[in-house]
């Protein structure tokens, strides 16, 4: 089975996106063969080397384009392959995109082309111990003292933290503001009061880690964007960024599926292979359909803001909720089918279920998409 495949979902992608598919989908198998870092430590330099490998093979270009439907089609065969794979893509956009549009020419010319060629590593630094879901909660201050801001606070799970060489960052200009006195900064890693507070363990390899900013000065020519405008930004950010966190769901789910189809094919139990079983049966159409309909709502948002929609908020939220939601059933069904083997730490099906569970949580949870659409549909039926 090719990862990502584009018949399903031929009518949103243009010629060529299917050579891209092509393409990175050869990457992504040259990644997969690579082995998996068993402790944290391992994590952070197998990063830095996926790092490299993706920006030489040209694969953080979607982002520097903003083609969306580039970025979904490179995110799901990066997680199929290696989810720690499609974290370090998610992050070059994360931490890359908010200089593209904030149109901060020195901060774009020093920062964006090392990132998209895999030459620096950027992090995003929005989350705080009090500020996940809320992000108008934001505690760290950023203090205006001529020509650079101080910089107090302490952010949480932050992917990686500890090893990359910029983060892009969120704080308060106006505590007093709340949402509209946020604002964003680049922070090189080596700036004075940046300080790698500790590593955050997760179940699969992740670099993941605590920040703190004690009296971090900060030139004020690295703000992105105005004073204040922060919040709008890191919203616009994650409004482009969100569907794609759904293509890496369906590429998890993907992989899941194929290692169940090939499994049930081969295994046999009570005379003949699990393939003629109507209940494996069952589960394998239902992990299908999901699938489908999942890849249907991500490359539906990805096409939408390819083609110059302002706002995505609705169709990627529907993407994201749908596809990461419908990836842990899957990824759980195809953990039944193998049985035993499914639970063995070196098979490919259990590393996609320890790493699928966090696409649930991060870049907004499923519960604040709910609500996200809620809101939409009130708006646009004038409730």
């Amino acid at each position: 089975m090719a990862i990502p495949d584009t018949r399903p979902v031929r009518a949103f992608l243009e010629e060529r996106h299917v050579t891209i598919a092509s393409e990175v989908g050869a990457l992504a198998r040259e990644i997969a063969s690579r082995p998996e870092p068993q402790d944290d430590d391992a994590a952070r330099i197998e990063a830095r080397a996926l790092l490299a490998q993706i920006g030489a093979a040209g694969w953080f270009d979607p982002i520097r384009r903003q083609d969306w439907r580039g970025c979904c089609l490179a995110r799901e065969a990066l997680a199929a392959a290696s989810p720690l794979a499609d974290a370090i893509f998610a992050l070059q956009g994360l931490g890359t995109l908010p200089i593209l549009l904030s149109e901060n020419g020195p901060v774009r010319d020093r920062w964006v082309d090392a990132a998209i060629a895999g030459r620096a590593m950027a992090a995003f630094a929005m989350t705080e111990p009090e500020a996940g879901s809320d992000v108008a909660a934001i505690g760290t201050t950023a203090r205006r003292e001529g020509d650079s801001y101080v910089l107090n606070g302490t952010k949480t799970y932050i992917s990686n933290a500890g090893i990359a060489d910029f983060y892009t960052v969120f704080a308060s200009t106006d505590p007093t503001a709340g949402g509209k006195g946020i604002s964003c900064f680049v922070v090189p890693a080596d700036t004075a009061g940046l300080r790698f507070v500790r590593p955050q363990i997760l179940s699969a390899p992740h670099p993941l880690g605590e920040i703190a900013f004690e009296i971090c000065r900060v030139p004020a020519a690295n703000r992105l964007g105005e004073e204040g405008r922060g919040y709008a930004l890191g919203l616009r950010t994650l409004d482009r960024m969100r569907a794609t966190v759904g293509a890496a769901a369906c590429g998890m789910a993907a992989r899941a599926l194929a290692e169940a189809c090939d499994h049930a094919r081969v295994r046999r139990q009570f005379g003949k292979p699990l393939a003629e079983f109507q209940l494996v049966q069952e589960k394998l159409a239902r992990m299908a359909t999901d699938l489908t309909a999942a890849r249907l709502l991500v490359y539906r948002a990805a096409w939408a803001a390819d083609n110059g929609a302002s706002r995505v908020t609705l169709e990627a939220a529907m993407a994201k909720a749908f596809a990461t939601e419908a990836a842990q059933r899957i990824v759980d069904d195809a953990v039944q089918v193998l049985g035993g083997a499914g639970v063995m730490a070196s098979h490919p099906v259990d590393r996609l279920y320890r790493a699928v569970r966090a696409l649930r949580i991060y870049e907004g949870t499923t519960e604040i998409q709910h609500l996200v659409i809620a809101g939409q549909l009130m708006q646009d039926t004038g409730a």
